[in-house]
């Protein structure tokens, strides 16, 4: 019954927690690398393109992303694969008629609150691809290369999900 009660406690004090801390802390847009594919412009064709440019780069990055164990290891591998990246998006406007050309870099960058998979991102100035379709003045897609967000895939076979508080509970009812 002892450590019931200890249990009871426990999440009482974690939901509380979680309650009053619920937006992130300063810093935390340090820990993210973001992708932002801008569209050549606001037209139907320039947006449709952008969206098999975004499929493609995404394809293209899923393996550098899935290998990185840091964001300094995403930033540096994005940064070697930037003409890769170029590359993939310049055949994609190729095949699809379109003269313009790619651009990406990695830069600091301003970004809105956006929510992932119930993983909330607070406004902030955020680290990030940037992939710009011709004049890069249309409407533009996003998302989160570093920890990969976007590229774990329909499956999430990516992904491995612990929780720290299961393992201390667990730990202590196998006494």
């Amino acid at each position: 019954m002892k450590k019931y009660c200890i249990v009871f406690v426990l999440l009482f004090i974690i939901i509380l927690t979680a309650a009053v801390c619920a937006r992130p802390e300063d810093g935390t847009a340090a820990a993210y690398l973001r992708l932002h594919v801008r569209a050549n412009s606001d037209s139907a064709a320039d947006q449709a393109v952008k969206y098999e440019v975004k499929e493609a780069i995404v394809e293209y990055l899923t393996p550098v992303a899935a290998s990185a164990e840091s964001k300094e290891e995403a930033v540096a591998a994005l940064e070697a694969a930037l003409p890769g990246i170029e590359r993939t998006a310049n055949a994609v406007l190729a095949e699809n008629g379109f003269a313009y050309l790619s651009r990406a870099e990695i830069r600091a960058e301003e970004f809105p609150t956006r929510v992932y998979d119930g993983v909330t991102l607070e406004a902030g100035v955020y680290d990030a691809l940037i992939v710009e379709l011709g004049s890069g003045k249309g409407a533009n897609w996003w998302c989160v290369v570093y920890p990969p967000l976007c590229f774990a895939g329909e499956t999430g076979a990516n992904v491995q999900y612990r929780s720290r508080i299961w393992e201390i509970i667990h730990d202590f009812f196998a006494d």
